[in-house]
């Protein structure tokens, strides 16, 4: 998801991440900030020389890993 970047992409992720919304109000806070950090890839990607790819897909990767570790401790 994160490295094939498109609108569709921003779309699919906001409607399975939706589903975790409602589990903390820190999950939910978490999500957020990784669909900002991902519609932000997206602009950078459109907008940038490649050199700021990498760093940005790496921040957003960092914000879904803390979805996922909060999402395990949720369990």
């Amino acid at each position: 998801m994160i490295d094939a970047t498109s609108v569709e992409a921003i779309d699919n992720a906001r409607v399975l991440l939706d589903q975790f919304k409602g589990k903390s109000e820190t999950i939910a806070q978490a999500i957020d900030h990784f669909l900002l950090d991902f519609m932000t890839l997206l602009f950078v990607v459109e907008a940038t020389r490649e050199r700021f790819h990498n760093p940005v897909r790496r921040l957003a990767r960092i914000r879904l890993s803390r979805i996922r570790l909060l999402l395990t401790r949720c369990s």
